[in-house]
């Protein structure tokens, strides 16, 4: 009994020593553990910035993608000009056609041999530099209605005009231009009771004198409150109204990638118009187009127009030039208005020296 004692207190001291032992060999392990575990949640509170990539197919994932951008505006100069009918576009300048020659050529590939269209619809596309007066900056997309002197069919759309004046001669000079609907502060009181619907006009004219009774419809209305910009105010109530029943109404919208390139794609007519109607509506577009060119002196805002007509793919490039000013020109500077006024003194004192020896 006292063997068996005696053995079992040799296990404990042994086991006691070994566990010491084991202690003392393995906390340097724990403390590099937990070191590792202290770098590790310093790791996660750091914030991680995420770039979104848009989606690329199955068969391009483990390829690198080259995120060079092809220049959207074209530019051909440096190509052969050809000297035959028949040659590969792409390898040689694009030929420049006339209005007429370009409406032409669109008349014959809608013949009724062919497409048998002859009343289809003649769009252009305007290529537009949009960089702004400083290099960083570029012109917003704008939406405008071009007057034409011309009317068509424009597919069957349906404008309706809404229109605000005060006095008798306003609101008569507005329903004789044929606007849907005119009226004063009557109508500012069946909007504000919701008798009547803005949603149901496309459009909305004000005259200036009724322009503080609409203040309190600014939050109905919007982006279509009346104002001098979108000329949509003003005294002239029936060119506005005939701008906006008869008008071109076009958008230039800026490309996603290339802040640049701007485009404009509208219809100026059908085949079966006269070619001079036609070309007279080309000229109206794109001198309203010019007017909202930024002032950049020496260089182009609208850089390319093409004519096509669906459902041909074909193209034709045209010269804008004949019809506006290539590059922005800067006009009434200081030499000028001096040279000017020069002109007038002398002009002024000859005519008195003149009056004098008159006498």
């Amino acid at each position: 009994m006292l063997s068996i004692i005696s053995s079992m207190r040799t296990l404990l001291v042994r086991q006691q020593s070994v566990d010491t032992l084991r202690k003392l060999h393995t906390t340097p392990v724990c403390l590099a553990a937990r070191k590792g575990t202290r770098e590790k949640a310093r790791k996660k509170k750091v914030k991680v910035e995420v770039k979104k990539v848009g989606f690329i197919p199955h068969n391009q994932r483990d390829k690198k993608i080259n995120l060079q951008r092809e220049n959207l505006h074209f530019d051909d100069s440096w190509k052969q000009v050809p000297q035959d009918n028949v040659y590969v576009l792409k390898y040689y300048r694009w030929p420049v056609y006339t209005v007429a020659e370009a409406i032409q050529c669109h008349r014959e590939t809608h013949h009724p041999s062919m497409y048998n269209l002859p009343n289809a619809p003649l769009n252009i596309k305007i290529e537009l530099d949009m960089q702004a007066e400083k290099k960083n900056r570029f012109v917003d997309n704008f939406q405008r209605m071009a007057m034409v002197p011309h009317k068509f069919d424009q597919g069957g759309e349906l404008r309706k005009i809404l229109v605000f004046a005060k006095g008798n001669e306003e609101i008569s000079e507005a329903r004789n231009a044929g606007a849907t609907l005119v009226g004063g502060i009557e109508l500012i009181k069946d909007i504000s009771n919701s008798e009547l619907l803005l949603t149901d006009y496309q459009y909305i004219i004000a005259h200036p004198n009724i322009l503080p009774e609409l203040v309190p419809l600014r939050g109905l209305m919007k982006r279509k409150f009346p104002n001098p910009r979108s000329e949509t105010l003003g005294t002239n109530l029936a060119e506005m109204i005939e701008r906006f029943s008869n008008g071109i109404s076009y958008t230039a919208t800026k490309d996603e990638h290339q802040q640049d390139f701007g485009v404009i794609s509208t219809c100026i007519g059908t085949l079966d118009m006269e070619t001079q109607k036609l070309e007279e509506n080309l000229r109206s577009l794109l001198e309203d187009v010019d007017s909202v060119r930024p002032k950049r002196e020496g260089e182009r805002f609208i850089t390319r127009v093409l004519l096509k007509s669906p459902p041909s793919s074909e193209q034709l490039k045209i010269d804008p030039y004949q019809y506006i000013s290539e590059f922005y020109v800067k006009t009434g500077n200081k030499a000028s208005m001096k040279a000017n006024e020069f002109e007038d003194v002398e002009k002024e004192s000859s005519e008195n020296q003149q009056a004098v020896a008159a006498q």
